[in-house]
Protein backbone atom coordinates (compact mmCIF):
# COMPACT_ATOMS: atom_id res chain seq x y z
CA UNK A 1 0.00 0.00 0.00
CA UNK A 2 2.87 2.49 1.03
CA UNK A 3 4.80 1.74 -2.25
CA UNK A 4 1.28 2.16 -4.49
CA UNK A 5 1.18 5.80 -2.29
CA UNK A 6 4.89 6.97 -2.98
CA UNK A 7 4.01 6.31 -6.92
CA UNK A 8 1.29 7.91 -7.08
CA UNK A 9 2.78 10.94 -5.49
CA UNK A 10 5.36 10.65 -8.08
CA UNK A 11 3.26 10.56 -10.88
CA UNK A 12 4.72 6.98 -11.87
CA UNK A 13 2.77 3.74 -12.84
CA UNK A 14 3.49 1.25 -10.60
CA UNK A 15 4.69 -1.13 -13.75
CA UNK A 16 6.72 1.53 -15.14
CA UNK A 17 8.33 2.25 -11.87
CA UNK A 18 9.40 -1.39 -11.20
CA UNK A 19 10.89 -1.67 -14.62
CA UNK A 20 12.78 1.26 -14.59
CA UNK A 21 14.17 0.17 -10.98
CA UNK A 22 14.77 -3.36 -12.95
CA UNK A 23 17.37 -1.18 -15.04
CA UNK A 24 19.04 1.27 -12.42
CA UNK A 25 22.41 -1.29 -11.34
CA UNK A 26 23.08 -2.18 -14.79
CA UNK A 27 22.93 1.37 -16.09
CA UNK A 28 24.80 2.48 -13.28
CA UNK A 29 27.31 0.31 -13.89
CA UNK A 30 27.80 1.04 -17.74
CA UNK A 31 28.39 4.97 -16.26
CA UNK A 32 30.63 4.17 -14.24
CA UNK A 33 32.87 2.32 -17.13
CA UNK A 34 31.93 5.05 -19.64
CA UNK A 35 32.97 7.91 -16.83
CA UNK A 36 36.54 6.04 -16.28
CA UNK A 37 36.71 5.56 -20.35
CA UNK A 38 35.74 8.78 -21.39
CA UNK A 39 38.43 10.28 -18.78
CA UNK A 40 40.87 8.00 -19.70
CA UNK A 41 39.90 9.09 -23.16
CA UNK A 42 40.77 12.56 -23.20
CA UNK A 43 44.42 11.74 -22.07
CA UNK A 44 45.27 8.96 -24.76
CA UNK A 45 43.14 11.07 -27.81
CA UNK A 46 44.32 7.99 -30.47
CA UNK A 47 42.07 5.44 -28.80
CA UNK A 48 38.96 7.78 -27.94
CA UNK A 49 36.69 6.79 -25.36
CA UNK A 50 34.60 4.51 -27.27
CA UNK A 51 37.47 1.99 -28.10
CA UNK A 52 38.45 2.61 -24.08
CA UNK A 53 34.86 1.96 -23.08
CA UNK A 54 34.53 -1.10 -25.25
CA UNK A 55 37.69 -2.59 -24.32
CA UNK A 56 37.21 -1.71 -20.51
CA UNK A 57 34.12 -2.96 -20.43
CA UNK A 58 35.04 -6.40 -21.69
CA UNK A 59 37.83 -6.28 -18.59
CA UNK A 60 35.37 -5.52 -15.85
CA UNK A 61 32.82 -7.75 -17.50
CA UNK A 62 34.47 -11.10 -17.89
CA UNK A 63 36.75 -10.25 -14.66
CA UNK A 64 34.38 -9.44 -11.96
CA UNK A 65 31.71 -10.64 -14.03
CA UNK A 66 27.88 -9.32 -14.05
CA UNK A 67 24.96 -10.30 -11.81
CA UNK A 68 21.62 -10.76 -13.07
CA UNK A 69 20.15 -7.88 -11.52
CA UNK A 70 22.46 -5.51 -13.81
CA UNK A 71 22.28 -7.71 -17.06
CA UNK A 72 18.45 -5.91 -17.72
CA UNK A 73 20.10 -2.28 -17.54
CA UNK A 74 23.34 -3.60 -19.46
CA UNK A 75 20.94 -4.58 -22.31
CA UNK A 76 18.96 -1.90 -22.64
CA UNK A 77 22.30 0.66 -22.85
CA UNK A 78 23.80 -1.88 -25.50
CA UNK A 79 20.43 -1.49 -27.27
CA UNK A 80 18.17 1.34 -26.64
CA UNK A 81 21.05 4.03 -25.94
CA UNK A 82 23.06 2.79 -28.95
CA UNK A 83 20.31 3.69 -30.88
CA UNK A 84 20.28 7.14 -29.30
CA UNK A 85 23.35 7.65 -30.01
CA UNK A 86 23.01 7.29 -34.26
CA UNK A 87 19.78 9.51 -33.70
CA UNK A 88 22.06 12.36 -31.46
CA UNK A 89 24.68 12.19 -34.11
CA UNK A 90 22.61 13.21 -36.84
CA UNK A 91 22.27 16.43 -35.62
CA UNK A 92 25.55 17.56 -36.27
CA UNK A 93 25.48 16.41 -39.91
CA UNK A 94 25.11 18.68 -42.59
CA UNK A 95 23.79 17.80 -45.94
CA UNK A 96 24.64 20.96 -47.35
CA UNK A 97 28.48 20.51 -46.03
CA UNK A 98 27.88 16.74 -47.84
CA UNK A 99 26.79 18.37 -51.35
CA UNK A 100 29.42 21.23 -51.48
CA UNK A 101 32.69 18.22 -50.99
CA UNK A 102 30.59 15.52 -52.36
CA UNK A 103 31.37 16.65 -55.72
CA UNK A 104 35.26 15.99 -55.70
CA UNK A 105 34.71 12.55 -52.96
CA UNK A 106 31.27 10.81 -53.86
CA UNK A 107 32.91 8.49 -57.07
CA UNK A 108 35.84 7.51 -54.32
CA UNK A 109 33.56 6.98 -51.57
CA UNK A 110 31.03 4.76 -53.35
CA UNK A 111 33.85 3.49 -55.02
CA UNK A 112 35.46 2.59 -51.27
CA UNK A 113 32.19 1.40 -50.05
CA UNK A 114 31.15 -0.54 -52.56
CA UNK A 115 35.00 -2.26 -52.95
CA UNK A 116 34.71 -3.12 -48.37
CA UNK A 117 31.47 -4.53 -48.76
CA UNK A 118 32.57 -7.12 -51.74
CA UNK A 119 35.80 -7.99 -50.38
CA UNK A 120 34.04 -8.33 -46.86
CA UNK A 121 31.65 -11.26 -48.23
CA UNK A 122 34.23 -12.30 -51.01
CA UNK A 123 37.42 -12.95 -48.39
CA UNK A 124 34.76 -13.67 -44.84
CA UNK A 125 33.05 -16.58 -47.23
CA UNK A 126 36.87 -17.67 -48.09
CA UNK A 127 38.20 -17.59 -44.10
CA UNK A 128 34.76 -19.32 -43.13
CA UNK A 129 33.96 -15.69 -40.95
CA UNK A 130 30.55 -15.77 -39.40
CA UNK A 131 28.46 -13.81 -41.28
CA UNK A 132 27.57 -11.10 -39.03
CA UNK A 133 31.29 -10.21 -38.85
CA UNK A 134 31.42 -10.01 -42.47
CA UNK A 135 28.70 -7.38 -42.29
CA UNK A 136 29.91 -5.48 -39.40
CA UNK A 137 33.79 -5.42 -40.58
CA UNK A 138 32.83 -4.52 -44.27
CA UNK A 139 29.95 -1.59 -43.24
CA UNK A 140 33.22 -0.21 -39.97
CA UNK A 141 35.49 -0.30 -42.56
CA UNK A 142 33.65 0.87 -45.51
CA UNK A 143 31.56 4.15 -43.92
CA UNK A 144 32.83 5.46 -40.40
CA UNK A 145 34.08 2.85 -37.88
CA UNK A 146 31.82 2.43 -34.69
CA UNK A 147 29.09 4.55 -35.65
CA UNK A 148 28.01 2.33 -39.23
CA UNK A 149 28.70 -0.76 -36.82
CA UNK A 150 25.98 0.54 -33.90
CA UNK A 151 23.70 1.57 -36.72
CA UNK A 152 23.84 -1.87 -38.70
CA UNK A 153 23.92 -4.41 -35.70
CA UNK A 154 20.57 -4.05 -34.63
CA UNK A 155 19.49 -4.62 -37.91
CA UNK A 156 21.13 -7.75 -38.30
CA UNK A 157 20.29 -8.73 -34.91
CA UNK A 158 24.26 -8.62 -33.67
CA UNK A 159 25.61 -9.93 -30.21
CA UNK A 160 28.01 -8.25 -28.14
CA UNK A 161 30.10 -10.58 -28.57
CA UNK A 162 30.45 -9.86 -33.02
CA UNK A 163 30.10 -5.85 -32.17
CA UNK A 164 32.78 -5.73 -29.33
CA UNK A 165 34.98 -7.91 -32.01
CA UNK A 166 34.04 -6.08 -35.26
CA UNK A 167 34.66 -2.38 -33.85
CA UNK A 168 38.09 -3.84 -32.26
CA UNK A 169 39.27 -5.21 -35.46
CA UNK A 170 38.60 -1.86 -37.63
CA UNK A 171 40.10 0.18 -34.42
CA UNK A 172 43.42 -2.04 -35.04
CA UNK A 173 43.94 -1.24 -38.57
CA UNK A 174 42.47 2.26 -38.06
CA UNK A 175 45.44 3.12 -36.14
CA UNK A 176 47.83 1.77 -38.13
CA UNK A 177 46.10 4.11 -40.61
CA UNK A 178 47.01 6.95 -38.64
CA UNK A 179 50.47 5.85 -38.03
CA UNK A 180 51.23 5.00 -41.76
CA UNK A 181 49.43 7.21 -43.59
CA UNK A 182 51.26 10.72 -43.06
CA UNK A 183 54.24 8.74 -44.63
CA UNK A 184 52.74 7.00 -47.41
CA UNK A 185 51.19 10.48 -48.75
CA UNK A 186 54.77 12.38 -48.57
CA UNK A 187 56.64 9.23 -50.32
CA UNK A 188 53.73 9.29 -53.31
CA UNK A 189 53.79 13.43 -53.07
CA UNK A 190 50.50 13.62 -53.09
CA UNK A 191 48.42 16.64 -52.90
CA UNK A 192 46.76 18.39 -50.18
CA UNK A 193 43.14 17.42 -51.58
CA UNK A 194 44.38 14.02 -52.63
CA UNK A 195 45.74 12.96 -48.68
CA UNK A 196 42.70 14.36 -47.37
CA UNK A 197 40.42 12.70 -49.59
CA UNK A 198 42.24 9.45 -48.92
CA UNK A 199 42.20 9.79 -45.02
CA UNK A 200 38.67 11.02 -45.19
CA UNK A 201 37.61 7.72 -46.83
CA UNK A 202 39.94 5.18 -46.18
CA UNK A 203 40.43 6.18 -42.25
CA UNK A 204 37.38 5.24 -39.92
CA UNK A 205 37.45 7.30 -36.93
CA UNK A 206 36.62 10.89 -36.79
CA UNK A 207 39.77 11.54 -34.00
CA UNK A 208 41.81 9.21 -36.31
CA UNK A 209 40.91 11.14 -39.85
CA UNK A 210 41.78 14.44 -37.95
CA UNK A 211 44.83 13.30 -36.39
CA UNK A 212 46.80 11.52 -39.34
CA UNK A 213 44.80 14.34 -42.03
CA UNK A 214 45.92 17.31 -40.27
CA UNK A 215 49.15 16.35 -39.40
CA UNK A 216 50.05 16.12 -43.23
CA UNK A 217 48.61 19.63 -43.57
CA UNK A 218 45.66 22.21 -42.51
CA UNK A 219 44.14 21.74 -46.49
CA UNK A 220 44.73 18.27 -46.33
CA UNK A 221 43.23 18.40 -42.46
CA UNK A 222 39.96 20.36 -44.18
CA UNK A 223 39.52 17.94 -46.91
CA UNK A 224 39.49 14.83 -44.64
CA UNK A 225 37.32 16.66 -41.92
CA UNK A 226 34.45 17.45 -44.65
CA UNK A 227 34.79 13.81 -46.58
CA UNK A 228 34.61 12.30 -43.39
CA UNK A 229 31.53 14.07 -42.94
CA UNK A 230 29.98 13.00 -46.23
CA UNK A 231 31.15 9.67 -45.18
CA UNK A 232 28.82 9.55 -42.55
CA UNK A 233 25.77 9.88 -44.42
CA UNK A 234 26.15 6.40 -46.30
CA UNK A 235 25.01 5.13 -42.88
CA UNK A 236 21.46 5.73 -44.04
CA UNK A 237 21.30 4.01 -47.19
CA UNK A 238 22.87 1.12 -46.22
CA UNK A 239 21.24 0.89 -43.35
CA UNK A 240 18.60 0.47 -45.51
CA UNK A 241 19.73 -1.79 -48.01
CA UNK A 242 20.16 -4.42 -44.68
CA UNK A 243 16.89 -4.03 -44.01
CA UNK A 244 15.39 -4.75 -47.03
CA UNK A 245 17.60 -7.52 -47.81
CA UNK A 246 17.11 -9.16 -44.37
CA UNK A 247 13.37 -8.41 -45.27
CA UNK A 248 13.56 -10.60 -48.38
CA UNK A 249 15.33 -13.49 -46.73
CA UNK A 250 12.47 -13.81 -44.34
CA UNK A 251 10.13 -13.74 -47.56
CA UNK A 252 11.63 -16.37 -48.62
CA UNK A 253 11.34 -18.58 -45.17
CA UNK A 254 7.19 -17.61 -45.88
CA UNK A 255 7.37 -14.42 -43.70
CA UNK A 256 5.17 -11.43 -46.16
CA UNK A 257 7.54 -9.43 -47.25
CA UNK A 258 5.78 -5.71 -45.21
CA UNK A 259 6.01 -8.00 -41.79
CA UNK A 260 9.31 -8.91 -42.40
CA UNK A 261 10.46 -4.81 -43.07
CA UNK A 262 8.80 -3.85 -40.31
CA UNK A 263 10.44 -5.98 -38.24
CA UNK A 264 13.69 -5.12 -39.54
CA UNK A 265 13.63 -1.54 -40.46
CA UNK A 266 16.07 0.69 -38.70
CA UNK A 267 13.57 3.53 -37.29
CA UNK A 268 16.42 4.96 -35.68
CA UNK A 269 18.47 5.54 -38.57
CA UNK A 270 15.42 7.35 -39.95
CA UNK A 271 15.81 9.79 -36.98
CA UNK A 272 19.43 10.43 -37.67
CA UNK A 273 18.22 11.48 -41.37
CA UNK A 274 15.48 14.11 -39.76
CA UNK A 275 18.29 15.20 -37.27
CA UNK A 276 20.84 16.20 -39.98
CA UNK A 277 17.69 17.73 -42.41
CA UNK A 278 16.57 19.92 -39.43
CA UNK A 279 20.57 21.21 -38.78
CA UNK A 280 20.61 20.98 -42.73
CA UNK A 281 17.51 23.80 -42.19
CA UNK A 282 18.96 25.88 -39.72
CA UNK A 283 17.08 24.64 -37.13
CA UNK A 284 20.03 25.17 -34.75
CA UNK A 285 23.36 27.31 -34.77
CA UNK A 286 26.65 25.53 -35.77
CA UNK A 287 27.65 25.55 -31.50
CA UNK A 288 24.56 23.79 -30.90
CA UNK A 289 25.42 20.96 -33.79
CA UNK A 290 28.97 20.60 -32.38
CA UNK A 291 26.89 20.15 -29.16
CA UNK A 292 24.78 17.26 -30.72
CA UNK A 293 27.98 15.57 -32.02
CA UNK A 294 30.19 15.88 -28.75
CA UNK A 295 26.78 14.44 -27.25
CA UNK A 296 26.12 11.65 -29.47
CA UNK A 297 29.91 10.65 -29.95
CA UNK A 298 31.65 11.15 -26.29
CA UNK A 299 29.15 11.16 -24.11
CA UNK A 300 25.84 8.58 -25.18
CA UNK A 301 28.09 6.34 -27.59
CA UNK A 302 30.97 5.75 -25.09
CA UNK A 303 27.99 4.71 -23.16
CA UNK A 304 26.25 2.50 -25.14
CA UNK A 305 29.92 0.67 -25.96
CA UNK A 306 30.48 0.25 -22.29
CA UNK A 307 27.60 -2.09 -22.07
CA UNK A 308 28.60 -3.76 -25.28
CA UNK A 309 31.55 -4.60 -23.72
CA UNK A 310 29.96 -5.51 -20.36
CA UNK A 311 28.16 -7.60 -21.73
CA UNK A 312 30.89 -9.51 -24.19
CA UNK A 313 32.03 -12.92 -23.70
CA UNK A 314 35.94 -12.65 -24.01
CA UNK A 315 36.15 -16.94 -24.08
CA UNK A 316 33.75 -16.62 -27.55
CA UNK A 317 35.27 -14.15 -28.81
CA UNK A 318 38.73 -16.02 -28.53
CA UNK A 319 37.47 -18.68 -29.68
CA UNK A 320 36.74 -17.12 -32.94
CA UNK A 321 40.26 -16.59 -34.23
CA UNK A 322 42.26 -14.30 -36.26
CA UNK A 323 39.97 -15.14 -38.70
CA UNK A 324 37.73 -11.96 -38.27
CA UNK A 325 41.11 -9.95 -37.87
CA UNK A 326 42.55 -11.34 -41.39
CA UNK A 327 39.32 -10.62 -43.11
CA UNK A 328 39.60 -6.70 -41.55
CA UNK A 329 43.16 -6.22 -42.59
CA UNK A 330 41.84 -7.56 -46.42
CA UNK A 331 39.26 -4.53 -46.36
CA UNK A 332 41.24 -2.04 -45.11
CA UNK A 333 43.95 -3.07 -47.52
CA UNK A 334 41.01 -2.73 -49.80
CA UNK A 335 39.36 0.39 -48.88
CA UNK A 336 42.85 2.28 -48.88
CA UNK A 337 43.90 0.82 -52.68
CA UNK A 338 40.86 1.68 -54.31
CA UNK A 339 40.93 4.85 -53.10
CA UNK A 340 44.16 5.61 -54.30
CA UNK A 341 42.92 3.95 -57.64
CA UNK A 342 40.30 5.80 -57.62
CA UNK A 343 41.93 9.42 -57.38
CA UNK A 344 44.65 7.84 -59.76
CA UNK A 345 42.36 7.44 -62.55
CA UNK A 346 40.31 10.57 -61.86
CA UNK A 347 43.88 12.34 -61.39
CA UNK A 348 42.39 13.68 -57.74
CA UNK A 349 45.80 12.62 -56.05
Amino acid sequence: MSETVANAGCGCRPGRWDQTRKLLPGIIMCIAVAAVAGWLGQRATLFGGAVIAILLGIVVGNVTGVTAREKPGISFCSKKVLQASIIVLGGGVSFSQVVDVGGQSVVVMLSTLAAALLVAYGVGRLLRVPRNLMRLIGVGTGICGGSAIAAVAPIVEADDDEIAFSISTVFLFNVMAVVLFPALGHLMQMSDSGFGIWAGTAVNDTSAVVASAYSYSQAAGDYATITKLARTTMIVPVALAFALLLAGGRRAQGEPLAAGVVRVFPWFVLGFAAMAMLNTLGAWDAAVAKGFSTVGKDYLMVLALAAVGLGTDLRKIMSTGFRPVLLGLAVWAAVALTSLAVQAVTRML
